[in-house]
């Protein structure tokens, strides 16, 4: 059963970043570790008792379509319910509207032991606040103050629609059209994949759709952003008629299957209204800031399905007694020498990768939120901009590695089942298949990868990358730990530091020259950025930890183990993952033409 990590959420909250993450964040008066604290565990009791245990009868029985509409898996309408009864979808929200102000990084943070809990019902929610926080910044203040307050409290949920059948990724091609009709449009086309596009949780459910308004240019220089209810709002704020929004199907899928994937009609005869979202033909611009938002969201959902199999690895690893390790703790019920299956060197070695990979990735994802709580609230505004570029190099690396990793971690927690973890009673095959989405949702891996080089590295060219190399270098260069697992955790991020500076120099001068074999190595790039990153943080975790160890004592109260355990994982991290830098910076430099040189018609 899922245990949320609070120990390590705390250590990079409190401990890692620390106050200086909100340092001239003025915005947070009453914000400190022991509210972070009080917040979390609410949220872990809420997961822990609620929502996980609807996640695996959610997975077999599934959300249900008719003609009628959409409904979801037993119990999950009623933990709606208390989810909003408690609060929740407020926190982080405008108090303009509702909400409860709270940092970013706080807000990630509960969102992480959602999406480990049930990522089926966690996507419902994350989508609704993604939807609220697009049209809190691009929405006219008459539609900001229509529909946030009921989105925001929970009342109404909301969703991205962008995806139709014969565009996929490239929304250039969307066909769906909106035609002028008095002060609104009617919207005709058909959509897929919409998560929780239809459900039995609201009364009402906000769509934000992409179309293209009639006579708009081609492309994606001609696509607007359209507010599409579920049922019409009256000006009053009141329910009027239903309208022509119908989900005609819902995806039979992988994974998470408790949450309603699915194909959406609008217009099928009249034409649903629509109301434009700002201006016209900049939807897909403003459709980047609901977009961005999502991708923190899934890029952490890598972390919470890895911790979800590094407990229930671990647990089973702990608890199943079979064969005798090189060094055997004791005997065991299963015979002379036998004992636990953690006390074999490559199930510790699975473990440790597992747990190592949470902790940079939680840790990577955290930063790259306070990064967004300084964009937005910082006074200063140089440093709001330096904060803000510092988030949109980050995103990306977030969103790409975490998933990536994430996958990896829980195909290793199927592996250290063994044949058990083949077999769907144990729940350990469920965390694969829901996280199998991951990397694919909110842009591809590819895709990422490509924002990461065209958008981010090549607009700028290299700066904020610069400027992140410059600053790890100088921070991995300050730490002063005579540890000696802290020292040579150090050492090895300051190689992947170096690692990481002339692959981007190497990939610089290839995006000048040779855009196809920069595309052609630029996955392998965004992975040496998420490794290199979190070899950074995991070195600053480990002085830390290191620091504390020293001061801490069983006899003064304290938990030496936990820091013990920090040193642990870091050296594991900086010996068996970090390594895997040098490959990928030899991949970055010299690997392109391999892929940009190859006959499509041969492979």
């Amino acid at each position: 059963m899922y245990r949320a990590p609070l120990d390590d959420i705390g250590f990079v909250l409190h401990e890692l970043l620390g106050a200086e993450a909100l340092a001239g964040c003025g915005d947070f008066p009453d914000y400190s570790a022991d509210l972070a604290s009080t917040v979390l565990a609410e949220a872990a009791r809420f997961a822990e008792a609620v929502l996980a245990p609807l996640n695996q009868s959610g997975d077999r029985e599934g959300a249900h379509w008719s003609a009628a509409g959409v409904t979801a898996p037993a119990g999950f309408k009623a933990a709606y319910r208390q989810f909003v009864e408690g609060g929740w979808p407020q926190l982080g929200a405008s108090p303009q509207y509702g909400g409860e102000p709270v940092p970013q990084m706080l807000a990630t943070a509960v969102q992480e032991i959602w999406a480990s809990a049930n990522l089926s019902f966690e996507l419902c929610p994350m989508l609704t606040h993604s939807a609220a926080h697009a049209l809190a910044l691009t929405g006219s203040q008459a539609q900001r103050d229509l529909y946030l307050p009921k989105l925001v409290s929970g009342e109404w949920t909301g969703t991205m629609v962008l995806t139709e059948p014969q565009a996929g990724s490239d929304l250039g091609l969307i066909r769906t059209r909106a035609t002028p009709e008095g002060e609104h449009y009617r919207i005709f086309g058909q959509k897929i994949f919409i998560t929780w596009g239809e459900h039995d949780y609201t009364e009402n459910i906000v769509h934000m759709v992409l179309a293209r308004i009639d006579g708009a240019p081609p492309g994606t220089r001609g696509i607007s952003l359209f507010i599409v209810p579920k049922v019409l709002v009256n000006p009053d704020g009141s329910l009027g008629r239903r309208n022509e929004v119908r989900c005609v199907s819902i995806e039979h899928k992988l994974g998470i299957h408790a949450s309603p994937t699915c194909v959406m009609a609008f217009g099928e005869r009249a034409g649903a209204i629509g109301h434009l979202v700002g201006e016209a033909n900049r939807g897909l611009e403003y459709m980047f800031v609901m977009m961005n938002t999502a991708r923190l969201g899934v890029g952490l959902q890598g972390y919470a399905f890895a911790e979800c199999a590094l407990q229930q690895a671990a647990d089973w690893a702990r608890a199943r007694v079979q064969g005798k390790p090189p060094a055997t703790p004791q005997a065991g019920a299963g015979g002379p020498g036998a004992a636990p299956i953690i006390h074999h060197p490559d199930v510790k070695r699975m473990l440790l990768g597992m747990k190592s990979g949470v902790e940079a990735m939680r840790a990577l994802t955290l930063y790259a939120a306070s990064r967004l709580d300084a964009a937005a609230h910082h006074r200063d505004a140089a440093v709001r901009a330096a904060a803000q570029a510092r988030a949109d190099l980050l995103i990306p690396i977030v969103k790409g590695w975490c998933t990536e990793l994430g996958i990896e971690a829980a195909s290793a927690g199927i592996q250290a089942h063994g044949g058990m973890g083949y077999i769907e009673e144990t729940g350990a095959a469920q965390f694969l298949r829901d996280a199998r989405i991951t990397a694919i949702y909110e842009g591809t891996t590819g895709i990422q990868a490509n924002d990461l080089l065209g958008r981010k590295l090549g607009r700028d060219q290299g700066a904020a990358m610069s400027a992140l190399l410059k600053e790890m270098q100088v921070e991995l260069d300050g730490l002063r730990s005579t540890n000696a697992a802290a020292a040579a955790v150090r050492s090895a991020a300051l190689e992947a530091v170096a690692l990481l500076g002339h692959a981007t120099q190497s990939l610089l001068g290839m995006l000048g020259s040779d855009a196809a074999r920069a595309a052609g190595v630029a996955v392998p790039y965004l992975e040496l950025c998420g490794l290199t990153l979190g070899g950074w943080l995991m070195a600053r975790s480990a002085e830390v930890a290191a620091g504390k160890l020293a001061r801490t004592s069983t006899a003064a109260g304290g938990d030496p183990a936990r820091y013990a355990a920090k040193l642990q994982t870091a050296r594991f991290y900086a010996e068996q993952r970090l390594p895997g830098a040098l490959a990928l910076a030899r991949i970055v430099q010299s690997g392109a033409a391999s892929v940009a040189e190859a006959d499509a018609r041969l492979i």
